[in-house]
């Protein structure tokens, strides 16, 4: 296998390995902007769309997909790999189907990220795994959340990643004992099956649904459906590439819609009611496209009928002939969404969808973060661990606190938050006391508070750079540089910084503030070491600005790792000095001249 360089293709097992919310999607052609419709035309080569080229494979992953699909290497896990060790198992399984499942390879220790773009793809991989525990809309009982933290200290070395698409990831699983994994996690309801792989991933979901006083509809019935009827149905266990879901009937607009794949969004229809807006083909990565509105109101009752078809059309007329086109984004950037919605309508629904208003732009922050009165007059309380990072033992301590203060029910956020619902006024200071404890802070710094990270050089084979701890020295540092401006109010609104150990954008560095993409930046005496380069004044609608933009890059501008809280400091006093009157960050960075952003 050839070596390639970092910004290239890599080998399919080292493209598609993935440790936190997004996978590569390599791509060095030129790709359109988000924006562009362009009239279809026909390809130099053929896409490999079934209902347009036909089903025979065009690249050696459609050939072990279609021959013996992902789902069917559980019963080998169960009783091959487990019985036999990691030396059984085969390769396509390994690099292929156990993504269906869930789990893949992590990195073997001590390589540092100078190597990651040169080594071959076995020598960067460990015998051990990431497992990834789906949890669609990000609901968890308290007794589910304990199973977790037992998985964790028992099988993972205690480790647990909260990610940005709500699921628990942990590490240092080794395949002997997967099985007694499954057994406990689907005991209480939970599993991992398809969070990973060519399938609808986990389904993002509100994590206020059905408790929020201002909710404009509950998702959690369409959730459960969704999750119930499609999750493991082999129609849609081979899709082109993975598929990611979020529904929401905020206002705050709370599951980054315009970053996934399909996306329903609450809004009031004048005539029609309470419903939801369509939005297809959003996602990063190198080439990254947000969303687009197909000006299309769903009602709740065929909501299901409308995600369906759109999984279908990606099934069905998705590019497979090359892996780094293969996501939906592509096909509606040739489609465009006038056509995306009528071959919705025409080949899947058989019927229009009534045009619908775009719903109004979010007032009010998607993270849930501090206290907030539910419908029902108890609270819930959104609280922040450092970047996702949690423990098994803190999951267990999690539960038990919560138990002891009458809660039994928390969500996960799609920016690494845990919302604690149904506690009473009396228990409020007195749980947010021991979350604080706990490390889990539901007032935190505004570092705190809007900084994520993806896994980084820690556990992922496509990192470069140490992300989590990189992520959390910054925040201690920059609490303290920056103190004068909180505390005299000049800096009262969080700054979104968003850490990410590679090119491919899990922590959605084109959509923050403060996006920083992992490299290996060069030095005097030649020996690179790890930076990043630097993305500023990119939002989405939930976050920070009231609508969704991409980033700006400033030629030259990139930040070692050990100057990276100095560099935040002296863009954040540039913003304070330089703002007009109600400016937002993101504002200011994408208009200012490129010597204030240096």
């Amino acid at each position: 296998m050839t070596k390639t360089a970092l910004a290239g293709a890599t080998s399919e097992s080292i493209r598609n390995h993935v440790t936190d919310a997004s996978e590569a999607d390599r791509n060095p052609d030129h790709i359109p902007s988000r924006n562009a419709v362009r009239a279809s035309r026909p390809a130099a080569k053929p896409h490999g769309q079934w209902k347009v080229d036909g089903t025979a494979p065009l690249n050696a992953n459609e050939v072990w997909k279609q021959e013996d699909g992902g789902l069917s290497c559980r019963t080998r896990i169960e009783t091959i790999y487990a019985e036999q060790g990691f030396d059984s198992i085969s390769s396509d399984d390994l690099h292929g189907r156990f993504r269906w499942w869930g789990l893949y390879t992590q990195r073997r220790q001590g390589i540092d990220g100078g190597k990651t773009a040169t080594l071959e793809p076995h020598d960067l991989e460990d015998r051990y795994f990431m497992l990834r525990i789906r949890i669609d809309g990000g609901a968890l009982r308290t007794e589910q959340l304990r199973v977790i933290g037992g998985i964790s200290t028992d099988f993972a070395r205690g480790s647990a990643d909260l990610t940005d698409r709500q699921n628990i990831q942990l590490h240092w699983i080794e395949i002997e004992n997967v099985p007694e994994i499954w057994r406990r996690l689907e005991s209480v309801g939970l599993s991992t099956t398809e969070a990973c792989g060519d399938v609808p991933r986990v389904i993002l979901g509100s994590p206020v649904a059905g408790i929020a006083k201002d909710e404009i509809l509950d998702p959690t019935d369409l959730i459960r459906e969704l999750s119930d009827r499609f999750i493991g149905d082999p129609d849609f266990a081979n899709l082109p590439r993975k598929y990611k879901t979020a529904i929401t009937g905020h206002p705050s607009q709370d599951v980054v819609h315009e970053i996934n794949d399909v996306s329903l969004v609450g809004v009031v229809h004048p005539e029609l009611g309470a419903g939801y807006d369509l939005w297809v083909g959003g996602a990063l990565s190198t080439n990254p496209m947000l969303a687009q509105r197909l000006g299309a109101f769903v009602a709740p009752e065929v909501a299901a009928d409308v995600w369906v078809g759109v999984t279908s059309i990606f099934r069905d007329y998705g590019y497979r002939r090359m892996r780094n086109k293969a996501r939906l984004k592509f096909l509606l950037a040739d489609w465009g969404p006038g056509k995306f919605r009528q071959v919705l309508e025409d080949e899947y629904l058989g019927h229009r969808l009534p045009d619908g208003p775009a719903a109004p732009k979010p007032s009010t922050p998607g993270d849930h973060v501090g206290i907030h009165e539910q419908k029902d007059g108890r609270f819930f309380i959104g609280a922040t661990p450092t970047v996702g990072r949690l423990s098994g033992s803190t999951l267990t301590a999690l539960a038990d606190i919560l138990e002891a203060h009458g809660s039994y029910r928390l969500r996960t956020t799609p920016h690494q938050k845990i919302v604690v619902l149904d506690v009473q006024a009396d228990r409020v200071e007195p749980l947010v006391a021991a979350l604080d404890e706990l490390g889990l802070s539901a007032r935190p710094s505004l570092f705190r508070r809007s900084t994520i990270a993806c896994t980084g050089i820690e556990f992922c084979k496509l990192a470069i750079v140490n992300t989590k701890d990189t992520a959390a020295a910054a925040i201690t540092e920059l609490e303290r540089r920056l103190a004068d401006l909180v505390d005299s109010g000049q800096l009262t609104q969080p700054i979104a910084l968003n850490i990410n150990g590679c090119p491919n954008s899990c922590a959605r560095i084109q959509t923050a503030d403060i996006g920083l993409k992992g490299m290996m930046l060069p030095t005097p005496d030649g020996d690179p070491t790890p930076g990043f380069q630097v993305h500023l004044g990119g939002g989405l609608a939930s976050v920070d600005r009231g609508e969704a933009g991409l980033g700006r890059t400033v030629r030259g501008l990139k930040v070692r790792v050990e100057e990276l809280p100095g560099y935040v400091e002296r863009v954040v006093r540039s913003y304070i000095a330089g703002r007009a009157d109600g400016e937002t960050f993101a504002e200011w960075a994408l208009a200012a001249d490129e010597g204030d952003l240096q």
